[in-house]
Order: C-alpha cells, then sequence, then structure tokens
C-alpha cells in the first residue's frame, strides 16, 4: 500500500505539538491511530513502525512527547546522550502536561474528515502515555508495548501518576505487550500490573509475554532488536485494531 507522510503542527494551549501523520494513499475513511514514541521522540526507526501500521489500513498521528523546551524538534539518537536527554525532558514534564498534549492530538484527529474509529498505541514511557490515552472515551482500543512505569505509577516528573488506579475508567479495549527478559517490567511487575488490571474488572483484556524478548525488542535499531518478535508482534496489534 502507497502511503502519504505530512508533518504537521497540532495546536495546543499556548504551543504546537510537531507530530507526522502517515496515511494510506486512496479512498477512506480510515481508523485512525494516536502513536506515542519511546524516550528518543521521531526517530526513523520509530516512523517505520508506524509506516508499517500505517500499510495496514491505518492513518497514524505520531506526536512528539516533548513539545515544550529545547528538545521539541529534535530526534535524540540512540546513544547514551540521547537517552540522558530523552530522561531528562521526561523528569521535566509532568502527567498534567502529558495529559493535556493528548487532549489536544485526539481533538486534532478527531476532526479530521479522513478518519473514523480513533486508537492508541506506545512503546516504553510512550506504552504507559497509550494506557492513559485509554481513558479517553473515544478511544476504541488500545495497545501498550512494554509499558513502563506502569507498576509504580511513575511517569516523568510524578513518582506516581495513578494509571493503574484509574484503570476501571478505560472503556476501550486494552492490548499490553511485554518482553520476558525486560528489566524495566520484570515478571513481578508484570503480575502487578495484570493483577490491578484484573480487580479493576479489566480481565478481558490481551496480554502477550514474548519469551526471550528483552526491553524495546521493537526498535530496529541496535542488540535488542528481535525481527521475529517484532513481525508477531505487529500483526497482533493489527489483528487486535482490527478486531480479529
Amino acid at each position: 500500500m502507497k502511503l502519504r507522510e505530512d508533518e504537521v503542527l497540532v495546536p495546543a494551549l499556548d504551543y504546537e505539538i510537531r507530530s507526522v501523520v502517515i496515511s494510506p494513499v486512496g479512498d477512506g475513511p480510515w481508523p485512525g491511530v494516536l502513536l506515542y514514541t519511546d524516550i528518543f521522540q521521531l526517530t526513523e526507526s520509530t516512523l517505520r513502525t508506524a509506516r508499517r501500521l500505517a500499510s495496514a489500513g491505518y492513518v497514524v498521528c505520531v506526536p512528539e512527547i516533548y513539545p515544550r523546551g529545547e528538545l521539541a524538534g529534535v530526534a535524540l539518537e540512540f546513544d547514551d546522550a540521547g537517552k540522558q536527554a530523552g530522561l531528562a525532558a521526561a523528569a521535566d514534564t509532568t502527567t498534567d502536561q502529558f495529559d493535556a498534549d493528548r487532549a489536544a492530538v485526539l481533538d486534532f484527529m478527531e476532526q479530521r474528515s479522513d478518519l473514523t474509529t480513533l486508537l492508541a498505541v506506545g512503546f516504553c514511557l510512550g506504552g504507559h502515555l497509550a494506557f492513559r490515552a485509554a481513558f479517553d472515551p473515544r478511544v476504541a482500543a488500545t495497545v501498550c508495548f512494554y509499558p513502563t512505569g506502569l507498576q509504580n505509577g511513575a511517569l516523568g516528573a510524578d513518582a506516581d501518576a495513578g494509571s493503574l488506579a484509574r484503570a476501571a475508567s478505560i472503556h476501550g479495549r486494552l492490548m499490553i505487550v511485554f518482553g520476558s527478559r525486560d528489566p524495566h517490567v520484570p515478571a513481578d511487575a508484570r503480575a502487578q500490573i495484570i493483577s490491578a488490571l484484573y480487580a479493576a474488572g479489566k480481565d478481558d483484556l490481551e496480554l502477550h509475554v514474548y519469551a526471550g524478548g528483552e526491553h524495546a525488542f521493537m526498535r530496529d535499531v541496535g542488540a535488542r532488536h528481535d525481527p521475529v518478535l517484532t513481525d508477531l508482534a505487529l500483526n497482533e496489534a493489527i489483528s487486535f485494531f482490527s478486531g480479529r
């Protein structure tokens, strides 16, 4: 499927959120996917994943997660300096700011005439942000890839964003993907997340734990990348979004 790729500025309160919108070429409308990046923002690696989703028949909107401050407009490198810059920007961003950005992007997507259903997906920190996007009743289904901080609530500047405590407010469908060798979400953390979701009545969620998968196994740069697991995870996400 041929794709069209546009850079847009999503209006927010007193700033704009640089975003990339990737859409199929042809007659729509299409389901829309809000895709949250990891801490490195709009890298070519993440955009390659977004293109794969779009090629399955989705309009994928990928916003920067740090639209304020010095990292606005910056795609970080996958090195120690890039990691430290991304973590520092996260530490300077509050949950309220992340939530405000989400509302602005979903408002932008809702106003597009080429979109039908709204969906969300995210990776790492973005997986946590996608989980919070599921609180919005406009989001029909969400996929969180190895979300960090859900087990203890850690998100950006906040030690506890209370995300799991709000799980009962998720009305759409939910799928979570973990790697079994992820040190950020080890087995006990996964068990804590699932137990909290079940306790909140979310016992119909879809859960995948891929044996041997490391943290960020879907990032196609570096030694942790697992192409086979990446294909499995993306195909499962697309199947999930399509309602099986």
